[in-house]
């Protein structure tokens, strides 16, 4: 393949990555707030630069490929007529804009996209102003065709606060080609309303009828009311999302004007951005290369089915190559239970929330006990309910001495990326083989509301992350040696309140590497039935909880204070008749109502995962009789 073909391929690939709805892409940061830094003046005409000092331009460029970019933007924010002609520059909009691109396209090399920067005109339109829909759209029509003839792979018309104006870029852009992508960025303030009223909805709702490919918001205001307006957007349309704010809102320092807002502060949200729907995430004002860069580092485990870059020893010469690693060892030679899951066998195990000291007696009884009863495994829980316990790969070693397996639940919640990293291999090396990962409760439910959640990444950027050590490589593209052996679970809740959302999210986490799920409790089979039908296609085995409820007290907590677990009606009754008896009889009802969950579910699932409720283990074992 010759070095254009395979240029061409490599930008074709990341445009369709562009345009997938699942698929992440990290753009560039700040064009102004650079130049600025280079001690280009404010009153100077900043997209002029291409021509007077392209290498300053093509430079700051550079500095976003480097930083991890995957789209530049061009220097053209005001390229346009009327705003050139503040600069007597009216007549060079053709110029400014085929050069911008050029200059994009060299920094952004082979494998990076150029995407045509266009902002407001400046200028209000009629009936409020002077200027008619057709002249606007004709000034657009002017820049974008200059951009397009100059490398330009996409549009993205930003910091529009008059949606009709926004309208006529659009239409400019479909005039100049039908087919290039379209991002259209709105602008929002404080009050998440753009300058002519419009909401966050009212944004989104236009832009989709507009068929733009992308919608999105940037500039204006900073992280955290980006993403609240993101989360209102993300309901009300099924297009791919941007999101591209400023670092916080500026502050006066020394008489200048400063964005406080740090490169790890930016990635942060950016990962909550992402978690809210947005797929596209960038900078804008006060964003540097240092902002893209964290950005980058942090949503990277977040991007499903990304390939990854390593380098690769051939002979004795160093060269980079897109792999995926090694092949992930095969699942029946990870874990007994991996082998069972393997073979379709029917696996049942059981749930022990790990102690809450450091008294291990109980613990150590009851796993010797179920091995005995013939349990395949036992589930730790990693902090559930953020109640602060005995950690779960610890409590999964102490009951691995006893001859029975552990399925070891870990959370997002607690770590850090570096943090989850190191537990895990050091999981590996210990001999632990299999896991549930999940996002993990939010500090505020348990008794310690004032800790602090970390939240990295969440259930499914975890998913991203061990399947990748599975395949011997770190988050950072970087081979470990011998890959770790996990069994990947996921959880997923079957009488979720959004089930749509729920679905996609599962979808995400198989995409990722899920290799089995388990189901929140169950206590009506024919929802979980519904549910097994959506997602049949994905074909992973389905572990379904049973819990066994204990008095009418019980079933009312599950059903008001457990997150993701639905108790219905006629169950409530059932346990308050029987509570309303004796406690014997409540615990009685309890268990006959979880064999009946289990022989309801048991041809439709491959397993069964029985809670111990209040840790009596041998409550779960009378279900299993």
């Amino acid at each position: 393949m010759s070095a254009a073909s395979s240029a061409s391929s490599a930008r074709a690939a990341l445009l369709a990555r562009l345009l997938a709805p699942d698929q992440v892409i990290v753009f560039d940061g700040a064009m102004g707030t650079m130049l600025y830094a280079k001690g280009v003046f404010i009153n100077q005409c900043y997209d002029e630069l291409v021509l007077r000092a392209p290498d300053m331009v093509r430079e700051i460029h550079a500095a976003y490929v480097k930083a991890g970019a995957e789209v530049i933007e061009t220097n053209t924010f005001g390229a346009n007529h009327a705003k050139l002609a503040h600069y007597g520059l009216e007549s060079r909009v053709a110029e400014i804009n085929r050069r911008a691109a050029a200059v994009a396209r060299e920094a952004a090399g082979a494998d990076r996209l150029v995407a045509g920067a266009v902002g407001p005109l400046g200028v209000r339109l009629e009936p409020y102003g002077p200027t008619s829909r057709e002249e606007a759209r004709a000034m657009f029509r002017e820049q974008m065709e200059a951009l397009a003839e100059g490398g330009a792979d996409c549009f993205i018309l930003e910091t529009f606060a008059d949606l009709e104006e926004l309208e006529q870029a659009i239409g400019a852009a479909r005039d100049v080609n039908a087919s290039m992508p379209v991002i259209a960025q709105a602008t929002v303030g404080p009050e998440l309303r753009t300058a002519y009223g419009a909401s966050p909805e009212d944004v989104a709702r236009v832009l989709d009828k507009w068929g733009v490919d992308v919608i999105g918001l940037n500039c204006s205001v900073g992280p955290q009311t980006i993403l609240e307006a993101i989360e209102r957007m993300a309901v009300v349309t099924s297009k791919k999302l941007s999101a591209q704010p400023n670092a916080g809102m500026p502050r006066e320092v020394g008489g200048r004007s400063m964005y406080m807002a740090s490169p790890e502060y930016m990635a942060t949200y950016a990962r909550h951005l992402i978690q809210a729907g947005a797929k596209i995430v960038g900078g804008c004002c006060g964003t540097t290369p240092e902002h893209i860069k964290a950005m980058v580092e942090g949503v990277r485990p977040l991007a499903p089915r990304s390939r990854v870059t390593v380098s690769v020893q051939t002979g004795t010469s160093t060269t980079a190559a897109e792999i995926s690693g090694r092949s992930p060892a095969p699942l029946a030679a990870r874990s007994r239970l991996g082998a069972k899951l393997a073979a379709g066998t029917f696996v049942t195990s059981v749930e022990i929330v790990p102690p809450r000291g450091v008294d291990t007696a109980k613990l150590e009884l009851d796993a010797r006990a179920l091995a005995q009863a013939g349990v395949d495994a036992i589930n730790v829980p990693d902090g559930p309910r953020a109640q602060s316990r005995m950690g779960a790969i610890a409590t999964s070693l102490i009951i691995e001495r006893h001859g029975i397996e552990a399925v070891t639940h870990y959370a997002c919640r607690d770590r850090n990326l570096l943090g989850m990293l190191s537990d895990l291999l050091g999981a590996s090396a210990l001999g632990l083989r299999n896991l549930l990962l999940v996002t993990g409760d939010p500090p505020k439910m348990g008794p310690y509301p004032d800790a602090t959640a970390v939240f990295d990444i969440d259930a499914i950027g975890l998913t991203n992350l061990v399947s990748q050590l599975n395949r011997g490589l770190d988050p950072g593209r970087n081979p470990i040696g011998e890959p770790t052996r996990f069994v990947i679970g996921v959880g997923v809740n079957p009488a979720a309140i959004d089930p749509e959302h729920e679905l996609r999210r599962f979808h995400w986490k198989v995409e990722a590497g899920a290799e089995y799920a388990i189901t929140q409790p169950v206590f009506d089979p024919a929802q979980l039935e519904s549910f097994l039908r959506r997602v049949e296609g994905l074909r992973i085995p389905v572990i379904a909880g049973i819990w066994p409820l204990v008095s009418a007290r019980n079933a009312e907590f599950l059903a008001n204070e457990v997150p993701g677990v639905t108790v219905p009606d006629a169950v409530l009754d059932r346990m308050r008749r029987a509570s309303a008896v004796s406690k014997d009889h409540a615990v009685a009802e309890g268990i006959a109502i979880a064999r009946e969950m289990l022989a309801g579910v048991r041809h439709s699932v491959q397993g069964v995962q029985v809670s111990a409720p209040f840790g009596k283990a041998e409550l779960a074992v009378d279900v299993l009789a």
